[in-house]
């Protein structure tokens, strides 16, 4: 009997011991209260509570989790009602305070972004508001963590998902985007008007400076052209009458050296007289000595034909 009661006693305990153990999984932590207090905060590992008198009073994510609420009506400076959705994300970082610092810790940090946001929306304009996001977030992220951190809660990022302005603004900003993209387009086509008429006059005026270019350089070259090609007939002409003076130089020499009688030179005068009166000139200048020698001429020819008929007259005999 006793060895029973001693048996159902070890196993009650056993069952005790593995119930009351408990093993933390990584990125978690739990809270145990002893006797309905704040006890300890199990980290990950093995862990093991007293019976009854330990109690895990809540499993807590250490990990950075996101919490998305719906948008909220908030009033712009210039009295423009938008609805605008936030995203925070945020992790707990103290699971005493997270536990026991506020009751209902995501009401009441989406109530605390509410009031945060209408209160930064508040001071800005409505164009302010669509272009300062980055400067909104930042603002409401600094004063969230500010006020929870209490709550052992650290806000990292504060992200406005949409903002959604009334359904006449939206449509009276699509007016003005058309109109703004209709003038950029204006302007666009315009410019590249502009750009396209200084670009074909670009291209005329590099043509006809081309074009003259292209006239100068013919002129010098046909320039140069007539010049080297009056030079090379001048220089012909030079050399020619370089050569006939040789050779008339020659002439002389030579007829020098012969030593030739003035009848020689007479008659090489008379040939030279033939020559220059071949019946192309119309009028004819004969100087006294030509008319000389023509009578010298005369008479030897007149000696000639006398000694001729001297000779034929014996033989006639």
């Amino acid at each position: 009997m006793g060895f029973i009661f001693l048996l159902i006693l070890i196993i009650v305990v056993v069952v005790l011991v593995v119930l009351n153990t408990r093993i933390v999984p990584q990125a978690h932590a739990y809270v145990i209260e002893r006797l309905g207090a704040y006890h300890a905060t199990w980290e990950t590992g093995f862990h093991m509570a007293i019976p009854i008198i330990d109690k895990i009073s809540k499993r807590i994510s250490l990990k950075e989790s996101v919490a998305d609420f719906p948008p909220q009506p908030v009033i712009t400076k210039d009295n423009v009602t938008m609805q605008i959705d936030t995203v925070i994300y945020m992790q707990v970082t103290d699971p005493k305070f997270y536990m026991y610092g506020v009751d209902h810790p995501m009401r009441a940090i989406e109530n605390l972004t509410a009031t945060t946001l209408r209160n930064i929306i508040g001071d800005l304009e409505l164009d302010q508001t669509l272009t300062s996001r980055d400067t909104i977030n930042s603002q409401m992220r600094i004063i969230l963590d500010e006020a929870t951190d209490p709550w052992g809660i650290k806000i990292n990022r504060v992200e406005l998902k949409n903002i959604m302005p009334p359904t006449e603004i939206q449509n009276a900003m699509e007016r003005q985007m058309k109109a703004e993209r209709e003038r950029r387009e204006k302007i666009l086509q315009a410019e590249g008007e502009k750009k396209s008429a200084v670009l074909v006059a670009e291209g005329e005026k590099e043509a006809l400076i081309l074009q003259a270019q292209a006239q100068k350089e013919a002129a010098i070259l046909e320039a140069e052209a007539d010049k080297e090609a009056q030079i090379r007939r001048a220089e012909g002409e030079a050399e020619a009458i370089l050569k006939v003076q040789k050779a008339t130089a020659e002439g002389v020499k030579m007829m020098n050296e012969a030593e030739p009688i003035k009848e020689v030179i007479a008659i090489k005068s008379l040939e030279a007289f033939e020559k220059a009166a071949d019946g192309k000139a119309t009028k004819i200048i004969i100087p006294s000595e030509i008319q000389g020698l023509a009578g010298l001429a005369a008479s030897l020819k007149t000696l000639v034909e006398d000694d001729s008929k001297t000779k034929i007259a014996p033989r006639q005999k």
